[in-house]
């Protein structure tokens, strides 16, 4: 590849990395890690393309191209795993959310980073990697494949994570994590193939686009407290499946509301109050074996819209959600017990029910049961 090619190629990638950035700054969690991590994906894309540009310097012998030639292709080796280790790191957290464990899963990637940096400053006398010579011209080292087995090897791990904890995920960020590591995957199988052909870092660029558009989705559909959709997906999803719906093809909404709530905030605080509803919305994930959407219908609230049309599994399912609500309080994990009081019903067809009146009917259903909830309550605090 050309010169003049590759500064074109790579310039086009930066600029749509800074509008990226651009637009990502604007729109990141500052405390969020995994935006932080795919900023710094973004940052460190950028300033190895600057460097793969710098690498292409070589056929001519001035001082300026041999020193750019140098500078670009060592640097080049050296961040190899840099942006393998970046991505496993951030796919590691977007499936647990847990700042504590993702970093024990930084100490082997760094190992992995100290070795390729002591075996690069080894090749540069061997030229186990690569080699320059006099004529400034780059050439392939009988290793020169390492780097490269490092890179998939590490994207095979994350790729791994992805598909294992698929479920965790959700289908729209499953499938945009799942899809970024096929265009470098064809970027190394055709840099192996032809000499001097290397797109792996523009395919990157392409990668990342992917995934900024699931995070541009998340932002605006999804509850910034417990991770679950919010009202405004809620609204659209419902709107969908009653516009998709028959008398064969039915769909389920169960309504759920955190009885006591104001008391766990008043008692122990707002911030225990968060985790409460965080608490909540990773109950009913795992409570949910039939997918489905999960969405908070506003404060205590939490919404269940699922592919069932049969009234007797719809009630299985409910049980299902209050044997984990009552194993997770037996459990002391939490200084406060959950309680929930749930209305659900199959949606008629016939009915002709918009996706307001439908809620509205479940809503009641909701506070009936409520009622009936705190009336046994009483009687039964009454018969003590």
């Amino acid at each position: 590849m050309s010169l003049e090619t590759n500064v074109i190629l790579n310039i086009y990638s930066i600029v749509i990395l800074v509008t990226i950035c651009f637009h990502g700054l604007k729109m990141i969690e500052k405390d969020s890690l995994s935006d932080k991590l795919y900023i710094l994906i973004l940052y460190t894309t950028i300033f190895m393309l600057v460097m793969d540009i710098l690498s292409r310097f070589d056929g001519n012998t001035s001082i300026i191209y041999r020193a750019f030639n140098h500078i670009g292709n060592f640097i080049i080796f050296l961040m190899s795993p840099v942006l393998p280790s970046l991505w496993v790191a951030y796919v590691h957290f977007q499936v647990f959310r847990d700042e504590r464990r993702i970093k024990r899963v930084f100490y082997p990637l760094s190992i992995i980073s100290v070795i390729n940096v002591i075996t690069l400053i080894l090749s540069q006398k061997f030229g186990w990697f690569y080699y320059i010579d006099s004529d400034n011209v780059y050439h392939r080292g009988p290793f020169f494949l390492l780097p490269a087995y490092i890179t998939i090897m590490l994207m095979l791990a994350a790729f791994i994570i992805i598909v294992v904890n698929r479920r965790k995920l959700g289908k729209k960020r499953f499938y945009s994590l799942f899809f970024f590591a096929v265009p470098p995957f064809i970027s190394i199988i055709f840099q192996i193939m032809f000499y001097g052909i290397s797109f792996m870092l523009n395919s990157i660029v392409f990668s990342l686009l992917i995934v900024f558009l699931n995070i541009q989705d998340n932002t605006v559909y999804t509850d910034y407290l417990t991770g679950v959709n919010n009202r405004k997906k809620l609204d659209a999803y419902l709107k969908e499946k009653i516009h998709l719906s028959s008398r064969e093809k039915a769909f389920s909404v169960i309504l759920i509301d955190i009885n006591n709530f104001k008391v766990i905030n008043d008692t122990y605080g707002h911030n225990i109050g968060d985790n409460a509803l965080e608490t909540a919305a990773n109950l009913l994930k795992s409570c949910l074996q039939t997918g489905g959407l999960i969405a908070r219908y506003g404060g205590d609230e939490f919404c269940i819209v699922l592919d069932i049309s049969n009234k007797s599994e719809l009630e299985s399912l409910v049980c299902r959600i209050n044997n984990c609500v009552e194993e997770h309080n037996h459990s002391g994990s939490s200084v406060y017990n959950l309680e929930f009081s749930m209305g659900y019903a199959v949606y008629d067809y016939d009915s002709h029910k918009s996706a307001e009146e439908f809620l509205k009917h479940v809503d009641m259903l909701m506070y009936q049961n409520k009622k009936a909830c705190k009336t046994c309550k009483d009687n039964f605090q009454v018969t003590l």
